[in-house]
């Protein structure tokens, strides 16, 4: 069958322009917003695209009027284009599903497997770029187009042996893990999504779990591994610990940051973390901090991907 790949990810402005365009569309994604009511949530959209419209662009700005999200996708599909078809769809931001499906459809594919860039599944990402292509087939009418989908890979251990040589990589023969704490950084989701029975902190937590076995199946040995949520918004019940409170038990340490949660570097990397929190870490005394770099177009995930595609 004439098969394509899929590449799912939430996205990210691909100028400033688009800025508006990507707050106003997370923010009226059901999956995100989780009241019933279409109008209250498109009225509490344009209520935060409103407030965090001006200092959004002004981030954006700052990482070079884009998210980093979209060079580093370009240059991964290039990479796997090598050896089977591959495109990405972005859920908030060009390229949107109908375009990309409309492409596909007319290139004569009969079979599409979807590939979310999500380590971990939850209803916020997974579920909802799901829906999102279903939701664009039915109203194609593509009836005859066999579907199959990439189950969430937190825990396999080839992904797991990956992140954690990455780690190890990005420390120099001068730095000793016996004298680094390491965060994993994971987003952060409202409490009341998770007790809706919402997968990712389980799963989120398992795989830090696993990262400490493989880590200690190595000898390697950091002054501590633990784990924190970032990216809360607004007064509701978040996830803990939260990153800003646990960068403060860290005084006069070094701490090195992994964001557990993406495979693609973005604003929530590249600013939140890189910047915003690293602003904090000073504040707070730190000693040290690195943030380090997710898989993004390197090979070692290219291979991953195609051996996940060939497990199917």
């Amino acid at each position: 069958m004439k098969t394509a790949i899929l590449m799912l990810n939430m996205g990210g402005p691909n100028s400033l322009d688009e800025v508006e365009v990507f707050l106003s569309n997370m923010f009226n994604d059901k999956n995100i917003i989780t009241v019933k009511s279409d109008l209250l949530r498109s009225f509490i959209a344009k209520m935060i695209v409103t407030s965090r419209g001006n200092q959004a662009r002004k981030n954006y700005a700052e990482l070079g009027g884009k998210s980093p999200i979209v060079g580093h996708t370009k240059k991964l599909i290039k990479k796997l284009n090598r050896k089977l078809r591959f495109e990405y769809v972005m859920r908030y931001t060009p390229p949107f599903s109908k375009t990309v499906l409309e492409k596909l459809k007319n290139d004569g594919i009969e079979k599409l497997i979807l590939f979310p860039l999500y380590p971990q599944y939850s209803t916020t990402t997974t579920l909802s770029s799901f829906e999102d292509i279903f939701d664009q087939i039915k109203e194609m009418q593509w009836s005859e187009l066999s579907l199959c989908t990439v189950k969430p890979y937190y825990n396999d251990r080839d992904f797991n042996r990956l992140i954690a040589d990455s780690i190890l990589k990005s420390f120099t023969k001068k730095e000793n893990t016996k004298d680094i704490d390491l965060i994993f950084s994971a987003h952060g989701l409202p409490q009341k999504i998770v007790d809706k029975g919402d997968p990712y902190q389980e799963q989120v937590e398992k795989q830090v779990e696993l990262l400490t076995k493989e880590f200690r199946d190595r000898g390697v040995n950091f002054r501590s591994i633990s784990l924190a949520y970032q990216s809360k918004v607004g007064p509701m019940k978040w996830l803990e610990p939260s990153l800003d409170t646990k960068l403060k038990e860290f005084k006069d340490r070094n701490v090195a940051i992994y964001p557990i949660s993406f495979t693609i570097d973005n604003s929530e990397t590249d600013l939140e973390l890189d910047i915003e929190y690293r602003e904090l870490a000073e504040e707070f005394g730190l000693n040290s901090y690195k943030v380090i770099k997710v898989l993004n177009d390197s090979e070692e995930f290219v291979q991953f991907i195609f051996k996940k595609i060939e497990e199917l």
